[in-house]
């Protein structure tokens, strides 16, 4: 079964899929946003070139644990994505994993420019691989939401 893991932002949106089995996620592409109906044909040609059985949507929660503008947003495209696909979509607390993104890249010795191209992609391969981590390793209950 494939995942796909989504960092939805302003500007552009990170795309992550699973293998096959559903173990591991790899960094796929990154969409500069244009409008949701745009943005979505681009996704429906990566659920379908993947056969996405399910979609993880980062939900930027603040480090204090409140729900900010951000959240609302991403919160409206998850609503937008549920109503378009016949998959289940979920959100995943998605705190630091721009931090670890960039300490990755810091690591790999990247350009700031080609960090900044990659840098959502990353983001979301580490939200759909802690996703994974906690459904199949550590044996957490997941709940949809």
């Amino acid at each position: 079964m494939r995942y796909m893991g989504l960092d939805f932002g302003d500007k552009t949106i990170g795309i992550a899929i699973s293998d096959a089995l559903g173990w591991t996620a790899q960094p796929k592409a990154v969409i500069r946003r244009r409008n949701l109906t745009d943005d979505f044909a681009i996704l429906k040609e990566y659920i379908e070139k993947y056969d996405v059985q399910e979609i993880i949507v980062g939900l930027p929660i603040n480090m204090d644990g409140t729900e900010g503008i951000r959240v609302k947003r991403t919160e409206e495209f998850v609503n937008f994505l549920r109503k378009r696909v016949d998959i289940p979509v979920q959100v995943w607390d998605e705190r630091l994993t721009t931090k670890q993104a960039e300490n990755i890249l810091l690591e790999a010795d990247l350009s700031r420019r080609r960090r900044k191209e990659v840098i959502d992609q990353i983001a979301a391969s580490i939200i759909l691989q802690n996703y994974l981590d906690a459904k199949y390793n550590k044996g957490v209950e997941m709940n949809g939401e």
